[in-house]
């Protein structure tokens, strides 16, 4: 089951870990699929940077955050 991240603010968890296989696949952990509403067949947003790491979402999610990160790409 997930767990709230004690001292952030509501909203934010902790739903455990995934493992990278052979062929770079990872498995999002059942709670965390059920919470977010993640469906077989779904597309899943995979966003990076060099301070933040990865980030995995629904498109809809971060579409204008996505958009501000590759204006900032382009512009560099």
């Amino acid at each position: 089951m997930d767990k709230h991240i004690l001292g952030k603010p509501k909203g934010h968890r902790i739903f455990g870990t995934a493992r990278v296989g052979d062929r770079g696949q990872i498995v999002i952990p059942k709670e965390a699929r059920q919470y977010f509403g993640i469906r077989p067949g779904d597309t899943l947003l995979i966003l990076g940077s060099d301070q933040s790491g990865l980030i995995v979402s629904k498109p809809d999610a971060l579409e204008q955050v996505a958009q501000q990160i590759m204006q900032n790409f382009t512009e560099n």
